[in-house]
């Protein structure tokens, strides 16, 4: 039984570990050979894919949204670009509550008569824009704070976009910590 002892997997790291791997049996060595080849293809394809992407994304007449929804943590080019090109004009909703009810990220409701039961999120609506969007939310499980990469994607960009941005941190990673307290589980 082989087990890598990295933190990382698909890592430089990790894949430098299989690459040093002794199989006991010469064809499990050329099928791993051949997995590691298609795994470079793939991270190689992948570059070039976002090299264009980033390339393009530069002349779209919404980059300057696409850079301003940057500031947001969990949030890099290619789920700003996503986003953006699955809801379009974003200034069409007119409060918040409207663009999360298009998203599908508000709460269904069980009504009668004086019974109300709040449930999980509908999940109607762009569900590309809400997986993306999700995986993004997945890092305010972490304290609030700015990274270099984040100082980097900020740059250039509106002092009240950027205070926006750290409010929403402070208040997302808030409200995480007492849901994990109350209970719910970390994936919810």
């Amino acid at each position: 039984n082989i087990n890598y002892r990295g933190t990382a997997n698909w890592s430089q790291k990790h894949l430098r570990w299989l690459t040093e791997l002794v199989l006991p049996h010469p064809a499990q060595h050329i099928v791993l050979q051949e997995f590691l080849h298609t795994i470079n293809e793939r991270i190689s394809r992948l570059e070039r894919l976002d090299n264009e992407l980033t390339h393009h994304v530069h002349q779209w007449r919404y980059y300057p949204v696409v850079k301003a929804i940057q500031a947001m943590r969990g949030v890099r080019l290619l789920v700003a670009t996503g986003v953006v090109a699955e809801l379009g004009d974003l200034s069409r909703f007119d409060h918040p509550r409207k663009l999360m009810s298009y998203l599908g990220l508000v709460p269904s409701e069980h009504s009668s008569g004086g019974k109300r039961h709040i449930g999980a999120i509908t999940k109607c609506g762009n569900g590309r824009a809400r997986r993306l969007l999700v995986e993004g939310a997945h890092t305010y499980r972490y304290a609030a704070n700015i990274s270099t990469d984040m100082q980097k994607r900020q740059e250039g960009l509106p002092k009240d976009i950027i205070d926006i941005a750290w409010k929403a941190q402070l208040r997302l990673c808030k409200r995480y910590k007492k849901m994990i307290a109350k209970g719910k589980h970390y994936n919810l």
